[in-house]
């Protein structure tokens, strides 16, 4: 296949400063979990990027001082000159592919408690950090001298990333996270002297601050400036029209303009809260306050959405992080005609999750993410298999359809057997709650993939038992047939069943996903996962008019889900369709017409009146097939079976992610030599330092 012409523009290249872009793709900074602690890991994963099509690959964020220091959290740093290999590492991997290599410096001010360095944190006002944690620590007021000192260090990490081999060298003030931010906006900034008060004096030191960047690299780098158009809070912080305002007073400064918004949860919204190109209307204006090329996000995944942009120019560049986390080839496969191939970014903020728990980045479409030098995976090639033996899987949810597809491009005959009358297993169910319908692109893909298979073929309404595994006689089995919910209300809070009274109304979200409704009008949801399904599931019974009380142990309703950044949304989402939440609470019995309640601090009671409740604690595995087919392992050696393995929720209940990782991995490692005890996957040991 051929690049379809409507396309042709976002192949072109750009200049931007003294470099040239081959083309409009452009992977923006983000965060990847790896940071200083797995730099090769990070280089390899910009790498597979820059091999992937993207015309300018970036780092995250690197500190540039050791009074920048953002712990706990894993990013770059670029304190001194010990830092500029690890860096360069990531550079020259991104140049094999002849992409330009972008790094982001950052100074965190308010975002960074240093923790790890114990310095004092300077910031425009003397203010409490302004963390994601609530960290007690203030910030000092800067002096005059700070001033002069800052200056002095980003101009030095400039030199240094210059020295690493970086192209495109950032001054960061977005997000509310860069330092800058914060002396642009009237919520950080009361000073009174020539660096606050006036719109012009609060953008002074960006103003100096790109200037000194820009004579630091010469001709041989651009300076881009990362800038938030608004902080979506009203007058309280910067508007969009203030935003434009700074824009027209800074416009031909840096060589490229790359916009968003602050803060980082108002910027990544997951698909559950906005749609792809949510951002498109905070841009109108800035078009014709500068030439220079502009760059911005917005989940795009639609190639005719992204050329639309730059035709009309909105856009001279299309910013991507997530999408190009999912696909790290969608440019690719644009330029060669595969759009039907690209693997859609879901805008679940899995990947975020990553950061937040300062863990290797992971992607629910894409498995391989964060494993590319870790353990040699590769998100568009799979080795050839390595023998005859053909394989059968029993479960066609994301576990059973990734290792499908997995299995059958590296050229395995594969038999795929599904239960019920669809593909897709719980994503094919979760998928038609408020709010998840992208995340049925998971299904989608692989099912699209599959289709194009020979060697693989799928049976709907196909309960397999272990009389018919046997008898099959393949040599391979995989069972991945998922979890169900359990009824018993064990989980975090309670590891033996909830006393239950016999006429009480009980649901599962299997239940309302099979749409089994209340039969009782007002519904207690207990909240003991602690991700999104009891929210979702509240919201579903809000929309078909149940009076709904969400009880949680947690202090807040879908307490993890601040790990993707959308807590803040599902709690507000929920108080506006009046639900009721109710925090710090226990689920102490279950009766007919009444919950009995316990406080999490005290054990005090009070009864809940509620018709109905709906259990959303934890999952049991659904392998009654593997231990069936274990109980009779005697009878493998006729039947011709080598091995049965379980994956993913058969296993181990967890997130989609999880279960689309666990497909690979069976994938990946079927016919490959046992390495023992091993650690599985490469990492780095820090160096001892000399001990005087």
């Amino acid at each position: 296949m051929a690049r379809d012409p409507r396309y042709d523009i976002l192949f072109e290249p750009l200049q931007i400063g003294p470099v040239i872009t081959p083309n409009r793709f452009y992977q923006v900074p983000h965060c990847s979990g790896l940071g200083y602690r797995d730099p090769t890991a990070n280089a390899w994963l910009r790498g597979i990027k820059a091999e992937g099509g993207w015309g300018v690959v970036c780092t995250e964020q690197a500190e540039i001082h050791h009074t920048s220091d953002i712990t706990p959290f894993i990013e770059l740093r670029i304190w001194d000159d010990q830092d500029i290999p690890m860096l360069a590492r990531m550079a020259d991997k991104i140049h094999e592919h002849d992409a330009l290599a972008g790094i982001e410096l950052a100074y965190n001010g308010l975002n960074g408690p240093n923790f790890y360095g114990r310095e004092v944190p300077l910031a425009p006002s003397a203010l409490p950090v302004f963390s994601f944690t609530y960290d007690p620590v203030s910030a000092k007021t800067m002096d005059l001298e700070d001033i002069r000192n800052l200056r002095r260090w980003h101009r030095a990490a400039a030199r240094r990333g210059q020295q690493a081999g970086f192209d495109i060298v950032y001054v960061y003030a977005g997000h509310a996270l860069g330092f800058f931010h914060h002396f642009l906006s009237r919520r950080y900034n009361f000073r009174s002297d020539c660096y606050g008060g006036s719109l012009e004096n609060r953008v002074r030191l960006l103003k100096e601050i790109i200037i000194d960047t820009k004579e630091t690299v010469g001709d041989t780098c651009a300076v881009p400036c990362r800038f938030s158009l608004s902080e979506l809070i009203g007058s309280a912080g910067i508007e969009q029209a203030e935003a434009e305002d700074m824009v027209g007073l800074l416009a031909e400064l840096p060589d490229l303009w790359d916009f968003c918004l602050a803060g980082w949860e108002n910027d990544s919204q997951t698909s559950r809260f906005s749609e792809e190109g949510f951002q498109d209307q905070f841009r109108d204006g800035v078009r014709e306050l500068t030439t220079r090329p502009i760059v911005g996000v917005g989940r795009y995944t639609s190639p005719d959405r992204m050329a639309s942009l730059i035709r009309n120019g909105q856009l001279d560049l299309i910013g991507c992080a997530r999408p190009s986390i999912a696909d790290p080839f969608l440019p690719a496969k644009v330029e060669r005609g595969d759009i039907d191939d690209i693997r859609e970014c879901i805008g679940c903020n899995i990947c975020v999750s990553g950061d937040f728990t300062m863990s290797p980045i992971r992607c629910t479409q894409n498995p391989t993410m964060g494993e590319e030098w870790r353990r040699g995976w590769h998100p568009e090639f799979i080795r050839r298999r390595e023998s005859d033996k053909p394989v059968l899987i029993v479960g066609a949810g994301p576990a059973g359809l990734e290792a499908s597809q997995a299995l059958g491009k590296r050229g395995y005959e594969v038999t795929l057997a599904e239960k019920t009358r669809e593909l897709g297993g719980r994503v094919a169910r979760e998928c038609r709650l408020p709010g998840l319908a992208a995340w049925g692109r998971v299904r989608d893909y692989r099912i699209q993939q599959i289709s194009r298979l020979d060697n693989v073929e799928y049976f709907l309404e196909s309960d397999l038992d272990a009389d018919f595994v046997l008898e099959f006689e393949c040599p391979r089995i995989a069972i991945a047939t998922g979890s169900r919910w359990r009824r018993d209300g064990i989980g975090r809070q309670w590891t033996t069943p909830v006393p239950i009274g016999i006429d009480a109304e009980l649901l599962t979200p299997d239940d309302i996903m099979n749409s089994q409704l209340p039969d009782g009008r007002t519904v207690l949801v207990w909240d003991d996962d602690h991700y999104y399904m009891a929210g979702v599931i509240a919201e579903l019974l809000r929309q078909h008019d149940y009076a709904v009380h969400y009880v949680t142990p947690a202090a807040e309703a879908s307490s993890w889900t601040k790990h993707t950044m959308e807590q803040h949304e599902i709690q507000k989402r929920l108080l506006l369709l009046g639900v009721r939440i109710h925090t710090n609470l226990n689920v102490h019995s279950i009766e007919r017409d009444n919950v009995v309640l316990s406080c999490m601090f005290t054990g005090s009671k009070e009864c809940l009146a509620a018709d109905a409740t709906v259990l959303v604690t934890s999952r049991r595995p659904v392998n009654d097939l593997f231990h069936a087919l274990n109980a009779r392992c005697r009878e493998w050696a006729d039947a011709g079976i080598e091995s049965v393995e379980v994956l993913g929720d058969a296993e181990a209940p967890a997130t989609i992610a999880h279960a689309v990782y666990a497909g690979r991995k069976y994938a990946e490692e079927l016919d490959a030599p046992s390495r023992g005890d091993a650690v599985p996957f490469k990492r780095e040991l820090t160096g001892l330092a000399p001990l005087d």
